[in-house]
This record gives C-alpha cells, structure tokens and sequence, in this order.
C-alpha cells in the first residue's frame, strides 16, 4: 500500500498540471478580424424611358407600273395564244347590223387583230370612234394621266401627284427630340390614358394639319426604333413607327414643330435624312 505521502505527491503533481494547462488556454488571444469596409453606395436609377410614336404615311402608286422588256414580251405572247384559241364572239346576237355599235367594235376588233399578231399596218392607230368611245364612260370624257406630270418636270417634292407609279411618303422638316433640325417622319410624345395608335393620329394632324383624310392601317406598331445610347444621365426614347394612307387632302405644317414637308420615294428619303435614322426606317418602306 503505498504511503499517505506519496498519493499527496501524486496529487500535487495533476493539480499542477491542471491548473497549468487551464491558465494557458485563456492566454492566447483570438485572431483579430479584418475591419469591416464601408458600403458601396448603390449606382442612381436611370431615368424613366419615354415612349414616342411615328407614322409613316404613304401615297400609294396612282398609275400601274411601266412593265419591263421582258414582260411586255410575255403578256403579247399569252395575248396572242389566247386569241388564236377563243371562240369567236357572236357579235351579230349583241348588236344590230348596220348600226354604230356594230361598226365600233369592227374597228376595235381589227385593231386588236393586227396588235395581236402583226401585219402591214401594225403601227396604224385605231379609227377614231373606236378612240372616242373608249374615253367615254358614263357619259363622261375621261383621259388617261400621263406618266410624266407637270410635278415632275418642276421637280414639286411637295404634290401628291409626282411619281404616279412609285409610293410617296410624307416626310417633315422640323425637330427632334433632341431639339435639331432635321428631316424625319411626323412623329410626337405621349400622353395617359390614349392609346399608342390614337397618339399617333394625334400627332399626325398636330404636325401635318387637319386638311388630310387618313386611315391607319392597325393598331400595332410595324417598327420600334430603340435607344442605343445607355447613359444613365439622359432618358431613353422609344419610337414606336405606325402606317398610314393618305385618301384625300394635304398636309399643312402647323409652322411651330414642322417647317416643311415633302413627298418622296425611299430613294429620295436616304438623301435627306440621318444615316443612323436611315437604317433603322429603310426596311418599313416599299421598293417600288
């Protein structure tokens, strides 16, 4: 058995050794954190996006469109086999012989006969009552227009009765939304509670006057123009483009907003307004 004194020497020693291992835990200290950095401060909304609307109104052509060489060739050639398989028209059940009708449509008939398939007097007009008759309709003379009009001999951009076979569009002299000068279609901001098509009218006899009788074709917007600019000190315009037609009248710049205006092919349009405009409105427009 061992002795009183050895087991109290025995428990001085883990008291020691206790007490020791406890004191030097507390005394490492923790790591200190890093200190926290401030906030960033969060970058300012940009303005709210403005809507504007557009229409592109359209003349559209007055006169058929002159055929090509190789059309023309065409048609002559399914006129001629048309007439060399048709049945003979019975005039003699429609009109009486001897009288006028009867010798018009002689003439006409012969004329048609010689076009149709040549002869000695291919280049021979028809007679003139033939001529006559054919501008009398209703008993009223009516003559065909010419495909040169007095508007484009003077080179007057602003008649409707220029360039008979092409489509015209109206385009106005005025400001834009950043306050230039320039050539664009008629176009203005929006107002709440009217519609994106409504707006549009609205514009359109704001700028061009009230002296035209138009139709808009829809209510949905054929073309968006969007900001390509994505600073967020200015606000981003939308420009929402609507079609129309043109059925009577003229436009009448209101001389605040539009100084002038013009009627012009797509061609004529690529020359006057901004390159960047240009390739954003060229695709709306008709070719011909």
């Amino acid at each position: 058995m061992p002795s009183r004194a050895a087991q109290g020497s025995r428990e001085l020693r883990s008291r020691t050794l206790a007490t020791v291992t406890d004191a030097a835990g507390p005394s490492s200290a923790p790591a200190s954190k890093p200190a926290r950095s401030p906030p960033k401060s969060k970058p300012a909304p940009p303005p709210p996006a403005t809507i504007q609307t557009a229409v592109i109104l359209n003349r559209s052509p007055i006169l058929t469109r002159t055929p090509s060489p190789f059309e023309r060739a065409y048609w002559a050639y399914q006129a001629r086999i048309q007439r060399a398989l048709f049945n003979p028209f019975p005039d003699e059940f429609y009109f009486k012989p001897g009288s006028i009708l009867e010798g018009t449509f002689n003439a006409e008939e012969k004329y048609r006969e010689k076009l149709a398939f040549g002869g000695p007097y291919v280049q021979e007009k028809p007679t003139q009552i033939a001529v006559d008759s054919a501008n009398v309709v209703g008993g009223k003379s009516q003559q065909p227009l010419t495909r040169v009009h007095e508007a484009d001999l003077k080179n007057d951009v602003r008649s409707l009765d220029r360039q008979g076979e092409r489509n015209l569009y109206l385009l106005v002299h005025g400001q834009d939304s950043a306050g230039k000068d320039v050539w664009r279609f008629p176009q203005g901001g929006m107002e709440d509670g009217q519609a994106l098509h409504q707006v549009a009218e609205r514009d359109l006899y704001t700028e061009c006057g009230e002296l035209m009788d138009t139709w808009v074709v829809s209510r949905h917007p054929i073309g968006v123009i969007e900001p390509t600019d994505a600073s967020a000190s200015s606000p981003s315009t939308y420009v929402f483009f609507y079609k129309a037609h043109i059925l009577a009248g003229q436009a009448k710049p209101n001389g605040k907003t539009v100084k002038d205006f013009a009627w012009l092919t797509k061609e004529e349009i690529a020359s006057r307004v901004d390159q960047q405009y240009w390739t954003r409105v060229k695709d709306m427009l008709s070719d011909f």
